[in-house]
This record gives C-alpha cells, sequence and structure tokens, in this order.
C-alpha cells in the first residue's frame, strides 16, 4: 500500500507593483525670433532739411553766437571778392585821385544843396580806401548850422551794414544811391535822432573810377522825383572837389 504525500507548499510569489516613474520636466526655451535691424533714417540734403538740421543742433546761446559769427564772417568774405575789382582800382589809383575841397568852400555847395531839395542833414566824408576808413569833414543841420560835434568822427567805410556796402560799391562805380536809411555808426544815428528815414548818397567827385570821398543827404520821407534829386547832388560833389 502506497502512502501518497501531500502536495508541497508553494509560496505565494508576490508581485512587485512597478513604481511610477518620476515625471521628468524638460525645459525648452524657444529663442524669440531676432528683431529686424530697424531701418536707419534718411538724411534730408535739400536746403530745407539742412536749414531744420541747423536750428535743431542750436540749443545754446554759444552755438548761436557762433553761427552768427560765422554767417557774418561769410558774407564780409562774399561780398569782398564780389566787389574785389571795383575796390582794388579804387585803392590803386587812390593817390592820382582828387581831393575834397577845404572845409570852408564845401560850406556854400553843401547848403545850397540842402536849400534846393529840402534835406535834414547833409553830411561830407572823407574817404580813405587804403585803410577802410571815412572822416566826416562837414555836418549841417536842416538850417545850414554845423553840427560841430560829428566833425572829425572816423569810422569805417565797409563793415557789417549790408545798406552801407551796397552804397559804396555803388558810389565807387558812379553811382548815387538813395534808399531807406538804417544806422550803423555813431553819425548815423545822429541822423535818426534829426528824424532821417531815406538817404541819398553820391560820390564826390561823381566821375567813375574817381573816389575822394562822399555826400550823403538826409530825408524825412521819400523824396517824389529821385531822378531830379540824383542830377542835383552830382552838381554839389561836383563843386565839392578839387583837381
Amino acid at each position: 500500500m502506497v502512502t501518497k504525500k501531500p502536495p508541497a507548499k508553494v509560496a505565494p510569489v508576490k508581485r512587485r507593483t512597478p513604481k511610477p516613474k518620476a515625471e521628468q520636466t524638460i525645459n525648452v526655451s524657444v529663442a524669440a525670433p531676432a528683431s529686424a535691424p530697424k531701418p536707419e533714417a534718411k538724411k534730408d540734403d535739400s536746403t530745407l532739411g539742412k536749414v531744420i538740421g541747423l536750428i535743431e543742433w542750436v540749443d545754446n546761446p554759444f552755438k548761436l553766437f557762433t553761427v552768427i559769427l560765422l554767417a557774418f564772417l561769410a558774407f564780409a568774405g562774399y561780398f569782398a571778392w564780389d566787389s574785389r575789382q571795383v575796390i582794388l582800382q579804387a585803392i590803386t589809383t587812390q593817390d592820382k585821385m582828387p581831393q575834397l575841397a577845404k572845409q570852408e568852400n564845401l560850406l556854400t555847395p553843401a547848403r545850397s544843396l540842402m536849400k534846393d531839395v529840402d534835406g535834414l542833414v547833409v553830411l561830407v566824408h572823407k574817404a580813405n580806401l587804403a585803410t577802410n576808413s571815412r572822416t566826416t569833414v562837414l555836418a549841417l543841420n536842416a538850417d545850414g548850422s554845423r553840427e560841430k560835434s560829428m566833425e572829425g568822427t572816423v569810422t569805417s567805410l565797409f563793415n557789417a551794414s549790408a545798406d552801407r556796402n551796397s552804397a559804396m560799391v555803388a558810389m565807387l562805380n558812379g553811382e548815387v544811391l538813395c534808399e531807406e536809411f538804417k544806422a550803423s555808426s555813431k553819425v548815423g544815428e545822429w541822423g535818426i535822432k534829426q528824424g532821417v528815414k531815406f538817404m541819398c548818397r553820391g560820390a564826390i567827385p561823381p566821375d567813375l573810377g574817381h573816389f575822394a570821398g562822399y555826400v550823403a543827404i538826409g530825408f524825412k520821407e521819400k523824396p517824389e522825383d529821385i531822378a531830379a534829386l540824383k542830377t542835383r547832388i552830382n552838381l554839389a560833389s561836383t563843386d565839392m572837389s578839387e583837381e
């Protein structure tokens, strides 16, 4: 009789529960798209653009003074270059030019001119182109009396006044120039005080290429017959010179 062995006990198998894997966070940085380069502002090379740029540049008194100084120098240089032939010829022939009459001989034609054209003031200046100077040798009030405080005053022939410079070139060319008056010297300021608003200037003598000085006559307002006035000034200036 065979005895059956009981079945062997099998230990239960423990199943391992898989541990959940830790979540991995992947940081993905997305590069921002490169910004397109900003287009450079186009420079305005037109005259108006340059003027606007200059105005924007002037942001303090020093720069303003610099601009004014450079403008004055540029104007003076251009004027001297533009009128160089007239001025040079007058300087080189100055020794051969007629001279102003003596002061006592200037009084009669000056007073006669004043009376005929009804002027406020008459001024006679002696010129020296080599030194760019003028000397006031005679100054008359409306009544014909002398203003001795102005006589002997020395100022420049050419200066920063565009009106005076234009008048100088016109007289060197034998012209009589009549225009609205703006003072640019001590003598001119005296004329303004006398009521002068309009002035005519003529070379002494009036001949082209001869320039010993000039006569200036001031008015309260512009005379009606400018042509006749210029002719009368030329007659007076002829009498104010001596060969």
